[in-house]
């Protein structure tokens, strides 16, 4: 069967069991497969560039190694760690989350905003914005001010991102918001319902286009 590979570049489970969540409703019963997997030599969290460029070479080496058993690869960090690396090292297509949730915003909306978790993550995600030459569309990116770790208490979380999203809202004319970490998987529609706006979640919409890549080759 074919496979589609979410890689979690951070060690911590409880991420990846998030991600695995957030892509059930598109595992469909004749395939491909999606196999969710915790880069086990990465970081707890992925909260700096610092932490970004370690895990370039341990993710490109495992996707070296996956090469033969997966048709496509997600790398699912907001930030895209790694990606352009990763793209060297394979033939398959390789996704990176930050990449697919701006290219789908621009679909439901003329300006985006981003919910990150911490201010540090910021200027990281304001660097592949104007990579992607999208600085007219994008309205602003604000944090919550939670780590990797903080992210298990769902209620003050999820308080803290409605906040967030309805000032992105209000005061920065963001028409879509971005979840900025694959671990907020869990807050997406209570964060629609709570802010009236479309929110993306950026695996998903990563994988959405992993599959088309696989099931309507180009």
């Amino acid at each position: 069967m074919r496979r589609i590979i979410v890689i979690n570049p951070n060690s911590t489970q409880a991420v990846t069991q998030e991600i695995d969540r957030a892509v059930e409703p598109l595992r469909l019963l004749e395939g491909p497969a999606i196999e969710c997997v915790t880069l086990k030599d990465g970081p707890p969290g992925i909260e700096s560039q610092l932490d970004a460029d370690k895990v370039i070479l341990p993710l490109s080496n495992y996707i070296r190694s996956r090469e033969s058993d997966g048709n496509a690869f997600v790398i699912a960090c907001f930030g895209d760690p790694g990606l352009h690396s990763a793209r060297q090292v394979t033939a398959k297509p390789v996704f990176g989350i930050g990449e697919c949730a701006m290219a789908t915003a621009l679909t439901r909306a003329d300006r985006f905003g981003i919910i990150s978790i911490l201010q540090d993550a910021i200027g990281r995600h304001r660097r592949t914005v104007r990579a992607a030459g999208l600085e007219s569309r994008f309205a602003g990116d604000l944090a919550i001010d939670v780590g990797i770790q903080g992210l298990g208490d769902e209620a003050m979380v999820l308080e803290r991102m409605i906040g967030v999203g309805n000032r992105l809202r209000k005061d920065f004319d963001a028409g879509v918001l971005i979840m900025g970490c694959a671990g907020m998987a869990r807050h997406r529609e209570p964060l629609e319902k709570a802010t009236g706006l479309p929110v993306i979640e950026p695996t998903h919409a990563a994988v959405t286009m992993a599959l088309g890549a696989i099931l309507i080759p180009q």
